[in-house]
């Protein structure tokens, strides 16, 4: 693989809103053939990739989820050429105005996204941020080119390009989830130079930011013994709260709530430990907001980790990252999987 951030901003630099994941699913494709042994497609549009342990067959297997789909917009009118929208998961629109846009209509299409003037504004809406029925996208054509060209339905992404700032950091929109992907792709390139027991299941999922359909699907599929999910988790900056929040540059967290199984936390945390590898606990209450919520009761349920990268701004199109966060928790997952025994479900129990 070429380097992590060179790879990182071509992921970011491909549309894949949740539900229309194709385009990006080609790219993980092309880039996992050579570190794998197996590809195929699922019927939810998941990417799986196969490789294969050294033990003794039938081997335990273990399943590495990180969702590849983004959020984004779609059209749902046109008014004399100027495009209406709604969100495709969560986003923020405080920070929508003046973004720039791809139109994936007939022909991809570059665009604004705009608010009208406050004056014209409803009176209770002037002093504060604009929802997003009042937001436009200007595409700078007649209507009736518009007309020809875009139609309701059609997928709006993020077009803002990633951006290098100090201290081995990148902004930009869709780093949730595209960082665990390049995690989990370090994940892979580690494990070429590593013996390991276990087969492993790399699972780039679909729709996790809509319906969760992907990772459930895949899981009830794959049918693994383990599974670990690769996601992001909000990054500490100033005027929010450092309790819920997670400095980036100090190493991933590692999820403890319901969803995650307390003995692999264990598992983990003794690894790391071996390791030296910063990390922090994150305390998950309820649901963790990533996939292991879905996969943990697949079928007669599934053990469930979660490994989280920091990210500042999240769920906006100037997410900011760190690459040795994406790196230490790719490396912290293929040492893991490389000291998992053929016998390590015997002895994993819930404490």
């Amino acid at each position: 693989m070429q380097n992590i951030q060179t790879f990182l901003k071509t992921l970011i630099s491909i549309p894949g809103l949740s539900g229309y994941e194709s385009s990006i699913r080609e790219l993980i494709e092309k880039t996992w053939k050579p570190l794998t042994d197996e590809l195929e497609v699922s019927r939810m549009g998941s990417l799986h990739a196969l490789k294969r342990g050294s033990g003794k067959a039938p081997r335990p297997k273990i399943l590495i989820a990180a969702h590849m789909d983004a959020i984004g917009l779609m059209v749902t009118g046109i008014n004399d050429g100027f495009l209406r929208l709604t969100n495709i998961g969560g986003l923020d629109a405080r920070v929508l105005p003046g973004q720039p846009v791809l139109v994936h209509g007939r022909r991809n299409l570059p665009g604004v996204i705009v608010q009208p003037p406050a004056h014209l504004l409803p009176a209770e809406m002037r002093d504060g941020p604009v929802p997003l029925q009042y937001l436009l996208v200007d595409t700078g054509l007649k209507p009736r080119d518009v007309d020809r060209l875009v139609q309701n339905g059609d997928t709006i992404s993020f077009a803002q390009q990633p951006l290098e700032l100090q201290g081995d950091t990148l902004a930009g929109h869709s780093l949730d989830n595209r960082v665990s992907v390049a995690a989990l792709t370090f994940c892979l390139e580690e494990l070429q130079k590593r013996m390991h027991l276990w087969d492993v299941w790399a699972v780039a999922n679909t729709q996790e930011e809509t319906t969760g359909g992907g990772a459930r699907t895949s899981a009830f599929q794959l049918h693994p013994e383990l599974a670990v999910v690769i996601d992001t988790t909000w990054g500490r900056s100033p005027g929010v709260p450092d309790h819920k929040t997670f400095p980036i540059g100090k190493g991933p967290t590692l999820g403890w709530g319901p969803d995650v199984h307390s003995g692999l936390h264990k598992a983990f945390i003794a690894v790391a430990d071996k390791m030296e590898l910063p990390y922090a606990i994150e305390i998950m209450p309820s649901h963790s907001g990533t996939d292991a919520h879905v996969i943990q009761v697949t079928s007669e349920g599934i053990p469930c980790m979660t490994v989280l990268i920091p990210i500042r701004y999240m769920h906006t199109p100037v997410e900011v990252v760190s690459m040795v966060d994406i790196k230490r928790a790719g490396s912290l997952i293929a040492e893991f999987i490389a000291q998992l025994s053929t016998d390590f479900m015997q002895h994993l129990s819930l404490d």
